[in-house]
């Protein structure tokens, strides 16, 4: 019986915009993505809950190195809450701990309860989440049974609306900043209607800068990969869509070969102070830098850059 032959893996640099299956884990749903590419290197940019579906995008190779400017982007999801049952994990993945009857509701007692769950609030993250105490993530110690006590976070909820009811199913958007638990906004409208909520149905419509991504399934891509590589790479972004949103600085071809020897650069025109993304004469994207008073300095840069 012949064996499948090996992946080699090779340096492969750029952005998938993954739209993930529900079941999957997003560190599964990675590592299926990267083998199909067949990146050495490949990070998400903050994960998916297994029932969850929609945007994660995927950092290959170079890529990885601003997958955390990623994890902190502006969100937007669509989720679907029951009313009247709460579960241990705030989902419809895990174990109903008290069933309520749901009382009479208009949507404006609806969006009275929302109101408090906008803007900047304290947030209390689900037991069963991927945060860390001591070193491990809160999920394997509730799988253990130990008591928890969940933290307490600030989050930046820009808004909740109604979308619309079919019983006693709420389908909600919710737009959101970095560190934003959607169950556990779930869970807090449910108390404050009196009767216990949780998620159903949970998808991630979009990521800043990518807010009208063009996403690809696992049987996209494996059809893809199936056609060719060229065919393949046809999903695959370059880094520079991923710095879309951050100000640009361009430099000539000394500039750039100071700034990958760790050197400052003193920049001719004026730019915008703060972090922004370094360009070459070609429009390829070397790195990240800080301006201070028209001084470059280099904070991460791609390998190309001090090569």
């Amino acid at each position: 019986m012949s064996r499948k032959p090996r992946t080699v893996f090779r340096p492969l640099h750029g952005i998938v915009l993954l739209d993930k299956p529900q079941g999957l884990s997003s560190n599964q749903a990675l590592q299926r993505v990267r083998h199909l590419f067949r990146a050495e290197k490949g990070g998400h940019t903050g994960a998916l809950d297994p029932l969850a579906t929609g945007l994660l995008p995927l950092c290959l190779g170079e890529a990885t190195k601003i997958a955390g400017l990623l994890l902190g982007a502006h969100k937007a999801y669509e989720t679907v809450a029951v009313l009247g049952a709460t579960t241990d994990t705030d989902d419809a993945d895990g174990v109903v701990l008290q069933e309520r009857p749901v009382p009479v509701l208009d949507d404006e007692t609806i969006e009275a309860a929302l109101r408090p769950l906008t803007g900047v609030i304290q947030q209390r993250a689900p037991i069963y989440s991927a945060l860390k105490q001591g070193g491990e993530p809160l999920y394997a110690k509730a799988r253990r049974g130990e008591a928890i006590e969940a933290p307490i976070r600030e989050v930046d909820v820009r808004s909740i609306r109604l979308l619309g009811r079919d019983g006693n199913r709420l389908r909600l958007h919710v737009e959101c900043g970095s560190g934003t638990y959607i169950r556990s906004l779930v869970r807090d409208l449910g108390e404050a209607l009196g009767c216990g909520a949780h998620v159903a149905v949970l998808r991630r419509l979009w990521v800043d800068p990518f807010t009208d991504p063009k996403m690809w399934t696992l049987e996209e891509l494996e059809a893809l990969a199936a056609e060719g590589e060229e065919r393949l790479r046809q999903a695959l972004l370059p880094i520079e869509a991923g710095l879309a949103g951050f100000p640009r600085v361009t430099l000539d071809g000394a500039g750039a070969q100071r700034l990958g020897r760790g050197q400052v650069v003193q920049l001719l025109h004026e730019a915008v102070e703060g972090m922004v993304a370094v360009m070459d004469e070609t429009g390829r994207a070397i790195g990240l830098g800080q301006v201070e008073g028209n001084v470059l300095r280099a904070q991460r840069l791609f390998i190309w850059a001090v090569a």
